[in-house]
């Protein structure tokens, strides 16, 4: 469902996230902290497309509880949350968002870019539930991924919904081998694309 062309190798979770589960919780708070931003510098920037606009606030209202959830799972297990992480993967994506070719190509990249980290972070959350030994996690993270391949259904279906639909998937299967082309240097740290 996803098309990502490359899958997380597991051993990311027991070389990486087992060693340090306080680093990939603040990561992930934070994650969600910048898809609720993001989703108001959607609504923000393209007033004029109402049903966007409405959805925007739905999804940041729902970044934001997905933000509390993690924020309370760092002081139950009696870690702090720190200060914010740089995402060098969403660095990286960023560079691919087209800019000076005008505002449907400007949203249509916006929008496909969600949907990467949208569709990225699901497979990684299916990888935590599949391979992390930590049971409340593993079903925290389950819990947590079918939203996460809501949220990337919904941005692709918004960009065919205001844009030319056949213009949407060629620019996707575009994003999709540009993230091929990055993820391959990910995968080894102790944060939620890292």
């Amino acid at each position: 469902m996803l098309g990502l062309k490359l899958k997380t190798d597991p051993r990311w979770v027991k070389n990486a996230v087992e060693q340090n589960i306080e680093e990939i919780l603040t990561d992930h708070a934070y994650c969600e902290q910048k898809a609720a931003s993001h989703a108001i510098s959607l609504m923000v920037n393209f007033p004029e497309y109402p049903e966007l606009v409405k959805t925007m606030v739905d999804l940041a209202r729902e970044e934001l509880a997905h933000f509390k959830m993690v924020h309370l799972l760092i002081e139950q297990r009696g870690f702090t949350l720190g200060r914010e992480r740089k995402d060098p993967y969403v660095r990286d994506l960023m560079k691919f968002v087209r800019k000076g070719l005008g505002r449907e190509t400007m949203m249509m990249d916006k929008l496909l870019f969600a949907a990467m980290i949208e569709a990225r972070s699901c497979e990684r959350f299916k990888v935590l539930h599949d391979h992390i030994e930590d049971r409340e996690l593993a079903q925290f993270y389950y819990d947590l991924m079918a939203s996460e391949a809501r949220h990337y259904i919904t941005f692709i279906k918004l960009a065919k919904q205001y844009l030319d639909p056949e213009a949407v998937d060629k620019r996707w299967e575009e994003w999709l081998e540009y993230e091929a082309s990055i993820i391959s240097n990910y995968g080894i740290s102790e944060t939620i694309h890292g």
